[in-house]
């Protein structure tokens, strides 16, 4: 009884919350997108990042939400393609760009003499065909839509999640391990840069803080860069999306392999998978201090 009133109030909170936090962030972002290269790159990589989100919240999180207040509708075969499609999009778009945005991050603040700067783009501008490459890459990838057969039925267990969703079922399991391996390395890609441009940057964080110890000690007044302060951003930002991300892969696999699993899970695994989409935006408010640039210009 408890669970029934909890878990609508959860899926009101997550969206709601999530939906209004990231459409701010994104509007203060548009606002005061300026300054220097730097700034402009991770500026336009965490705009891509927000509207990720909010697609996210919009196609997975608003149903749910709708199903979990008792609002029953029957939705068509082509609405039921659609939220599919932009749910498997925004997953895959959530990993690539967290990805590029370590990089991107790990070849601003790293010495000149590192091959790390080499990565570093001359122009902001110079990021938009690599999102619009993500785009595409994602784009064709959930196109293994087009494989599948799309269901509408209600009769179905709690592993899926047809309250008022609908569900797939592979015509081709050739095709389908096709485009699962695609998914696979995309992911497998993504994660390995993540991991790599993360430790770098906690080396170099770790060196610089070495730094500062030094100077405080010789009494020597030092300020931290702002290189530094958007480098512990980010590096926040990684460890959240993959904890979020590691988790709904093991209560993916556990929900699959398990012979008898624990239903609460199901529903744990449907919070995890909004985890990050409803936690970025207040971290980067929390810790971003130029959002508030365009309302003190006002």
């Amino acid at each position: 009884m408890v669970w029934k009133f909890l878990r609508p109030l959860l899926y009101v909170i997550l969206t709601g919350l999530g939906l209004l936090g990231n459409i701010f962030v994104f509007v203060n972002y548009m606002c005061s997108l300026g300054g220097g290269n730097e700034k402009k790159s991770v500026q336009l990589i965490l705009i891509s990042v927000v509207l990720t989100n909010i697609i996210l919240l919009l196609s997975k999180g608003l149903p749910w939400t709708i199903a979990a207040l008792g609002l029953k509708t029957c939705l068509s075969v082509l609405a039921c393609t659609i939220i599919i499609y932009l749910e498997r999009l925004s997953r895959g778009l959530s990993i690539c760009t967290s990805s590029l945005l370590t990089v991107v991050q790990a070849s601003t603040i790293s010495p000149r003499s590192s091959v790390w700067k080499r990565l570093k783009p001359r122009s902001a501008w110079h990021i938009l065909p690599v999102l619009l490459f993500f785009w595409i890459l994602n784009s064709f990838i959930s196109m293994s839509l087009l494989n599948v057969i799309i269901i509408t039925s209600m009769n179905t267990s709690f592993f899926i999640k047809t309250d008022l969703y609908c569900f797939t079922v592979p015509r081709s399991q050739k095709i389908n391990h096709i485009f699962l391996t695609f998914m696979a390395v995309r992911d497998a890609v993504s994660l390995g840069i993540m991991a790599v441009a993360s430790g770098y940057m906690v080396f170099l964080l770790y060196k610089h803080h070495q730094h500062v110890l030094y100077l405080q000690n010789s009494k020597l007044l030092y300020k931290t860069p702002p290189e530094m302060k958007a480098a512990q951003r980010v590096l926040q930002l990684m460890l959240c999306f993959l904890f979020f991300y590691l988790t709904d892969c093991w209560l993916s696999v556990y929900l699959i392999v398990a012979p008898d699993p624990v239903f609460i899970l199901a529903h744990v695994q449907e919070f995890v998978t909004l985890g990050f989409a409803f936690l970025s935006p207040f971290l980067l408010i929390h810790r971003n201090g130029y959002l508030s640039e365009c309302w003190q210009a006002r």
